[in-house]
């Protein structure tokens, strides 16, 4: 028995059933159908630097190599995870042999390339710039973020996006009846094991066959992939959520903003869909404490205090107790009369604040504790306002000296604040009329 003597090791079925052609490519028709943008410039060897911006799993790599398979480039290939500016400057090398010896440009596609920090980048600029390579970047974060200026000004952005129903089902298809997918098992999958599937590959085709795999492993040859198979295999699946990442980002923008557009239905699905891609209830928990604050306010001030107990009960209690309350605390935000005035004047009030400098506080107002202090005046003409009519001492300024009074708050005629600017406008009206101006 020869105990060094290995078999080779299969590809996974992904690998297996990438595609060879362009005709065999699925997904991405809002580029590459006839007419549109990357397929006339591949018709027209217009072959240029490129960014490729989209989820896991939807064809990136792939496309870059029938990019160099279609116009007889050198396809050289570098992870940001694993690799350097060494690894840069050898395919630069390589991309100078390719021009030299074969007269053959060069693409080099960079995997993961938002990975690599500033100094990295910039290094393929030189070449980029002079033609030695032609650039194709991946990335699944937003190029606007994660990559620098000079880099995004020589490459042109693709968006390629999750893939449909339609462009799964092909992935089915080739993979139970072609032999270098599953084709010699003879796997049947019904419709409602391909809707599990679909549900669980959430877009992206490489999770879609990799699972597919899984479940062929436990299936019988000529037999069926069933739905029992498939909920033993899959368990609790979570949906794609890049915490911290742009899906992330445009998630907890789609859940605040259905709460300040007043929709509790929609606002319960985003909160569900980060909680099912593995979101923090926690996080989730605080930024409603800040929707109330900034888009609630005083219309309704009893929303801050139901919002902290939520927060309250999702540390206490935890899953699911916790996630109910944060519900109950969402629903009540949508549907909560709607202020954004406290914000916008806070936002005033700080830009004043660092506009103006350290400006003092009038005499008036400072505080007195010592002799000293009240022969200097601090605390003089101070008007107490619980002995003025109303408690309010009408015509009296509380701004600096060198900055004109103005007026931040600005309630909306909603809710409580309906009632505070009445309020505040009848204040004005005292302040008009009082003949205690002390700045005239």
């Amino acid at each position: 028995m020869d105990l060094f003597r290995s078999e080779p090791i299969a590809q996974p079925l992904a690998a297996r059933l990438r595609a060879a052609s362009l005709d065999e490519y699925v997904g991405q028709e809002h580029l590459l159908a006839p007419g549109k943008p990357l397929r006339e410039a591949l018709e027209q060897g217009a072959l240029h630097s490129m960014i490729f911006w989209g989820p896991p799993g939807v064809g990136k790599t792939t496309l870059a190599k029938l990019l160099a398979q279609v116009t007889d480039a050198h396809f050289e290939t570098i992870s940001a995870v694993l690799s350097g500016v060494k690894e840069i400057r050898h395919s630069v090398e390589v991309a100078k042999q390719q021009a030299a010896q074969y007269g053959r440009r060069t693409i080099l596609f960079v995997d993961e390339v938002h990975r690599f920090n500033k100094s990295q980048q910039d290094a393929f600029l030189p070449y980029v710039e002079d033609g030695t390579l032609i650039f194709i970047g991946a990335t699944t974060e937003n190029p606007s973020f994660e990559l620098n200026n000079a880099l995004l000004s020589r490459a042109r952005v693709y968006v390629l996006k999750s893939l449909d129903e339609a462009a799964l089902r092909k992935l089915v298809v080739r993979a139970l009846n072609e032999d270098k997918g599953l084709g010699t098992r003879k796997l049947s999958l019904p419709d409602e094991s391909f809707s599990i599937l679909m549900a669980a590959a959430d877009g992206d085709g490489r999770r879609l066959l990799n699972l597919l795999e899984n479940a062929s492993d436990l299936a019988e040859d000529g037999g069926e992939i069933g739905v029992e198979l498939l909920q033993n295999l899959l368990g609790d699946s979570r949906r794609r959520f890049d915490k911290g990442g742009e899906a992330f980002y445009d998630q907890i923008s789609a859940l605040h903003k259905s709460v300040r557009g007043s929709d509790p239905d929609a606002a319960l699905y985003w909160y569900a869909r980060m909680l099912d891609g593995g979101c923090d209830p926690l996080y989730l928990a605080r930024r409603v404490v800040r929707m109330a604050s900034e888009d609630i306010g005083n219309a309704d001030p009893r929303a801050l205090g139901l919002c902290l107990s939520a927060w309250d009960v999702q540390e206490r209690l935890g899953s699911p107790e916790g996630e109910l309350a944060v519900a109950q605390a969402i629903t009540y935000l949508a549907c909560a009369p709607k202020s954004n005035a406290v914000y916008m004047a806070f936002k005033a009030a700080m830009r004043d604040a660092a506009e103006n400098g350290s400006l003092e506080v009038p005499l008036h107002l400072r505080n007195a504790p010592t002799k000293l202090m009240k022969q200097l005046g601090y605390g003089e003409e101070y008007r107490y306002a619980h002995d003025e009519p109303d408690a309010y001492a009408a015509g009296e300024d509380y701004f600096p000296e060198q900055l004109e009074p103005r007026q931040y708050y600005q309630p909306v005629p909603r809710g409580l604040e309906l009632k505070i600017r009445d309020k505040l406008q009848h204040l004005h009206n005292l302040d008009r009329n009082s003949p205690w101006q002390r700045r005239k």
